[in-house]
């Protein structure tokens, strides 16, 4: 199946860079790039992507506002922020606004196609210093109490939170896909949200881990 990819980075020459390293990554397909999100869910509409992958730092509009606005539309589209930020302020703001997964600019050529599949098969992909701050921005809260979540429903919220797949999970802790599931099942009634995305953001906006 072709993935359809959407593109919003004001920089010309990464534009071009992440078209020619797509033409021959099958089976992606960059159906269209912008330099600025003012048309986002237009151009969204338009091309029905499968994964967006967007830009914070770019003229007009930046990218958190771009994204606040597609998730009102479309809650459930995968978008990846591609920034050279690496501060926690950025990271958060992403995160709380809606992001699927967040990846540093110079980790693109590494990174980015895992990070596409990850993100498809349900995970929320980070480079390991963006998990990290958003770890350390969890401790110490006893938020997650006045939910009634158990050490393992935050053990699985803390590791989704890093961009772990459900397979990783499990692996991880032991058990089976289809516990961590049950475990997620749970972790959305409790926390009163309905997808992946939704519960990290709730999690870092009221510090549950």
């Amino acid at each position: 199946m072709i993935v359809r990819i959407l593109l919003f980075e004001d920089n010309h020459r990464l534009r071009e860079s992440l078209r020619e390293l797509m033409a021959v990554h099958q089976p992606l397909q960059l159906v269209a790039a912008y330099a600025d999100v003012t048309d986002v869910t237009a151009h969204i509409q338009h091309h029905q992507p499968h994964v967006v992958l967007m830009d914070i730092d770019m003229p007009k509009r930046n990218g958190i506002e771009g994204l606040r606005e597609l998730r009102h539309r479309y809650p459930q589209l995968p978008v990846i922020m591609l920034t050279v930020f690496d501060d926690n302020t950025h990271v958060l703001e992403a995160i709380k606004a809606g992001a699927s997964g967040y990846l540093l600019k110079k980790h693109i050529t590494t990174k980015l196609f895992d990070s596409i599949q990850e993100v498809l098969e349900g995970g929320a992909p980070m480079s390991p210093a963006v998990a990290r701050m958003v770890i350390q921005s969890f401790q110490g809260s006893p938020s997650a109490d006045l939910y009634g979540l158990t050490p393992r429903e935050k053990e699985v919220l803390a590791s989704l939170s890093q961009g772990n797949s459900y397979k990783m999970i499990a692996a991880k802790l032991v058990v089976t896909v289809d516990t961590i599931r049950s475990h997620i099942k749970h972790i959305y009634e409790k926390l009163h949200v309905h997808s992946q995305t939704e519960a990290v953001s709730k999690a870092i906006n009221e510090k549950l881990v």
